[in-house]
C-alpha cells in the first residue's frame, strides 16, 4: 500500500494536536476515486472535529470536509453510481479526510467542476456554499423584498450567503467586527453594515426595519449572538442558528417562543444532500451561480496545507475575513 501525507489527529484538543505525517493510501475500490487535491477549504466544522465538540468517527482521524482536484484513478464503477475519469475535475463538501494531499473516497460524493470554475473556488465554495444554499434555498425560502439577517457577514458562508440572497431580490443586513470586514461583506451583496463592537445590532436592526424586526436570522455564530438575534426577529420569524463560531448555544426555554410565534431550526448540511439527486441540485446551483458570475469568491488567505494547525489558529481568533484555502 503506498502512502500519501496529510494532517492528522491522535487525540482530541487543540490545534497543536494536528500532525504532518504520512498516512495509508489503499486502491480505490468499487465506486470509488484517488483524488490528487488541488486546493482544500477550511471550515469551522474542522476546528469541532478536532476539538470534539462534533465527534470523528475513530482516530486516528484526518480532518477537513471539503476540496477540489483531479480524478487520478477510478475502481470499477457502482451500477447505479456517477462515472469518473482520470482527467476529471472534481469538488466534494462534505466527506471527512479532505485534509490531505490525496484521498481514495466513493464517486458518488463527488461532483464534476464546470469550465470557468477554478479549484479554489470549488474547493472553497463546496461546504460553505451548498451550507448558504440549503440556509435561504430549504430551511427557509428566501423571497424578494424580504430584509434578512447574516451574522458574520465577512466570513466564508457569509459572504456567500449574502451573495445568495442578494441575488433572491433581499435585502441584507450584515453584521462585522471591523471596517475592513465590512467593506467586505458590501463588496459580497450586504446592503447594511453593522458593526457590532462599535454598535447594539439590535437596536440597528430594528432602526433598519422600522422597528419591525426582520423575518429570518442566520447565525451560524452561536452562542454570543444567539440572545440579541432573537430580539431581532419580527412575528412569526425563524431564528435559524447553524454554527458555534463563539460557542454552543445554551438551552432554550421553548415557551419564550410563543409570544411572537417564533420557530427556531438547528440544521445541518448532510441530511440536505444525503441523496444523490439532492447533493446534485445544491452543487449544481452553487456552482452554476459562480461560473455565471452572481456569486464570488473571496480567498481571504491561504496556508500551505502542512501549516493547517496556523489556519486553525487564525480562524478561531478570528483573523480571517472570506474563506481560507489550504495549499496541498
Amino acid at each position: 500500500m503506498t502512502t500519501t501525507m496529510a494532517i492528522r489527529i491522535h487525540g482530541l484538543g487543540g490545534p497543536e494536536m494536528m500532525r504532518w505525517e504520512q498516512v495509508p493510501l489503499p486502491e480505490p475500490g468499487p465506486g470509488e476515486v484517488l483524488v490528487r487535491q488541488e486546493a482544500v477549504g477550511l471550515n469551522f466544522i474542522d476546528t469541532y472535529h478536532r476539538s470534539g465538540l462534533y465527534p470523528v468517527p475513530s482516530l486516528p482521524a484526518v480532518l477537513g470536509m471539503e476540496a477540489a482536484g483531479v480524478v487520478e484513478a477510478a475502481g470499477p464503477a457502482a451500477a447505479d453510481g456517477p462515472t469518473f475519469q482520470p482527467g476529471d475535475r472534481v469538488a466534494y463538501g462534505s466527506v471527512l479526510g479532505g485534509y490531505a494531499e490525496r484521498r481514495v473516497m466513493p464517486a458518488d460524493q463527488l461532483v464534476a467542476v464546470p469550465e470557468g470554475v477554478d479549484y479554489e473556488a470549488a474547493a472553497a465554495a463546496m461546504l460553505k456554499g451548498m451550507t448558504a444554499w440549503y440556509l435561504c434555498r430549504r430551511t427557509y425560502r428566501v423571497s424578494a423584498g424580504e430584509t434578512v439577517l447574516v451574522h458574520a457577514a465577512a466570513g466564508g458562508v457569509g459572504t456567500i450567503l449574502g451573495q445568495w440572497c442578494k441575488a433572491l431580490g433581499a435585502t441584507v443586513i450584515g453584521t462585522a467586527g471591523s471596517p475592513e470586514k465590512g467593506r467586505l461583506a458590501r463588496a459580497h451583496g450586504t446592503d447594511h453594515i453593522i458593526l457590532y463592537k462599535e454598535e447594539d445590532f439590535v437596536e440597528r436592526a430594528r432602526e433598519i426595519t422600522g422597528g419591525r424586526g426582520v423575518p429570518v436570522v442566520f447565525d451560524g455564530v452561536g452562542k454570543a449572538t444567539f440572545e440579541g438575534s432573537m430580539e431581532c426577529l419580527a412575528r412569526f420569524g425563524m431564528m435559524i442558528t447553524f454554527g458555534n463560531a463563539s460557542g454552543p448555544v445554551p438551552p432554550l426555554n421553548l415557551l419564550r417562543l410563543s409570544a411572537k410565534g417564533i420557530s427556531v431550526a438547528r440544521p445541518s448540511l448532510k441530511p440536505y444532500i444525503d441523496r444523490r439527486e439532492d447533493l446534485e441540485e445544491a452543487s449544481g446551483e452553487l456552482l452554476g451561480h459562480i461560473q455565471a458570475g452572481r456569486i464570488r469568491l473571496n480567498i481571504g488567505q491561504r496556508f500551505p496545507l502542512s501549516e493547517a494547525a496556523e489556519a486553525h489558529r487564525a480562524l478561531e481568533s478570528r483573523q480571517t475575513q472570506g474563506c481560507t484555502i489550504l495549499q496541498p
